[in-house]
Order: structure tokens, then C-alpha cells, then sequence
């Protein structure tokens, strides 16, 4: 595995890469690797020739600087499930490299930077896009790997794709569930073992909710939700939304959109977890 610190260093090896006509499958990362992320890299080691992967905690996804201090890093453990699943490069640029001079490039989304995550983690979806879009220009990927559990990151990934005519193919992948169905995330390393056993409950409602979504109207689903979480202390729901698949908007009746999907985000002690189920 080629471990790059410097833009520089990483574009020479993708020239050479690219001049044997090889493909580049790339996963964008922000370290603290868990299996959910190890699914995407071996699906773009089996599609692609070289599996380009990079580690950067981005601060401009941060809008609350204290969860910015307390994500989760470990870079040794992190390079190698790396070397395990056959990473061929791996960039791992500081935050100096990355943002020499202050960033004030700023991309208007619509409405799908405005709806949950967007309304509220203001700046947040500009700052992913900002570096997706600089990690893009750098790696050269072919094909770029992303899971559906930030269904709302992918969207805009997807749409920036469109929006900048960048020769990339974004390609989704499921959600990797924990045995009780906890959605993987790095943030679950933050959950003491109290709050771990009960972490679950979210998974559990989506899947009460898309049962009750067979005879409940959306709003009759959003207010069962509500109601759920109001009966776990332990939790505070930030939002339950009920969306088309596409512009993420609410949607108020199940024939609105031919694919809805319903988004979690919940606080159980003092870690976010986000969550979401196909509905239709």
C-alpha cells in the first residue's frame, strides 16, 4: 500500500496509474474505519484495479467545533484494516495540505441542503462538497464509493457530480447493520455499554414505522414516531421525516413520489446517530 501525505505526491501516482490504463475505485473517509466502511472498499477493489482510499477528518463539515475535537481518530488501526482489505493508495493529507488559504467557495444545492441534516448542521453539506470535490480533482476516481446511512450526503454528492460535469461515477451501497441492527458509524465507539445495549431502538422504530406505513397516512407514521421517543427518556429525537428519495422533500401521501424514505436523527446521551429505511 502507497501511503501519500502531499497532493503532489498522490496526483504522480494517479498519472502513473492512469497512463497503464488502470481504473481507480475510490472511498472517501474520514478514519476511524469500521466494517460498513470496509464493505464499500472491497465492493471497489472487485469493480476497479486500484483501490484508492483517503483519511481526512474535514473541519469544514464541523459546524460544532467540540464534535470535531471528540471524533473518533486512529490512524494505526485505521492503516491496517487498510492493508487487510488490499488498499493499493492511501492519502492521508493534513489539514494544512488540504486548505492552504481560507475556503470560500460556496455551492447552492436547492432545496436538499435546506431539509434535516442541511437545516440542522448549517454549512455542513457546503464543506462535504468542498472536499469531495477537491479529493475528486486529486484521486482521479473512476468509480466512488458511498454508503446510503448519510442518504442525504450521497444525494448532494451525487447532485455536485452533476452540477461541476465531473467524470466520476458515485455509486451507493446499503446500509451495514450491526447483529441488532445499529447502523455502523464511527460515532457508535462513543456510546458507553449502557447506552449500546439500547442504541438499537432507532432500527427497531424504523421498522415499526414501515409496517404502520401500510395502513397510516405519513403523518399518522410521523406522529407515531414522535410519540415512541417520547416514551425513552433516554433518547431526544431531533427529527423524523417521511421524504421522496430524490429532492428529500416531505411528502404527505404515499403516492407522492414512487420512492419514499423515512430519516432518523436522535441524540442518546451526548452522540447524534442518524438512521433511515426505504419505505417505498
Amino acid at each position: 500500500m502507497e501511503i501519500f501525505n502531499k497532493i503532489n505526491d498522490t496526483k504522480r501516482f494517479v498519472r502513473e496509474v492512469k497512463g497503464r490504463a488502470k481504473t481507480i475505485g475510490f472511498v472517501p473517509t474520514m478514519g476511524a474505519l469500521h466494517r460498513g466502511h470496509l464493505s464499500l472498499m472491497e465492493k471497489a477493489k472487485a469493480e476497479n484495479d486500484i483501490l484508492a482510499v483517503s483519511v481526512f477528518v474535514n473541519p469544514l463539515q464541523f459546524n460544532n467545533p467540540e464534535d470535531l475535537e471528540k471524533y473518533p481518530r486512529d490512524f494505526a488501526k485505521d492503516r491496517k484494516l487498510l492493508e487487510e482489505v488490499g488498499c493499493d493508495l492511501l492519502f492521508y493529507p493534513d489539514v494544512e495540505e488540504m486548505y492552504p488559504e481560507p475556503v470560500s467557495t460556496k455551492y447552492d444545492f436547492g432545496e436538499l441542503e435546506k431539509v434535516m441534516e442541511g437545516s440542522m448542521r448549517p454549512g455542513h453539506f457546503n464543506g462535504v462538497a468542498v472536499v469531495v470535490k477537491k479529493l475528486f480533482d486529486i484521486v482521479e476516481p473512476d468509480k466512488a464509493y458511498f454508503g446510503e446511512k448519510d442518504f442525504q450526503q450521497l444525494a448532494i454528492i451525487q447532485k455536485l457530480v452533476k452540477m461541476e460535469h465531473l467524470p466520476v461515477t458515485v455509486v451507493p451501497c446499503p446500509i451495514v447493520r450491526e447483529e441488532d441492527g445499529l447502523a455502523m458509524s464511527s460515532r457508535n465507539e462513543r456510546l458507553t455499554a449502557g447506552q449500546r445495549q439500547i442504541a438499537s431502538f432507532i432500527y427497531q422504530t424504523l421498522k415499526e414505522a414501515v409496517k404502520k406505513s401500510h395502513f397510516m397516512t405519513p403523518d399518522e407514521v410521523r406522529l407515531f414516531v414522535r410519540n415512541r421517543f417520547k416514551d425513552e427518556p433516554d433518547f431526544k429525537l431531533e427529527y423524523f421525516e417521511l421524504t421522496d428519495d430524490k429532492e428529500l422533500q416531505p411528502v404527505s401521501a404515499w403516492e407522492e413520489a414512487p420512492g419514499i424514505v423515512g430519516f432518523i436523527a436522535a441524540w442518546l446521551g451526548n452522540v447524534r446517530l442518524i438512521d433511515n429505511m426505504r419505505f417505498i
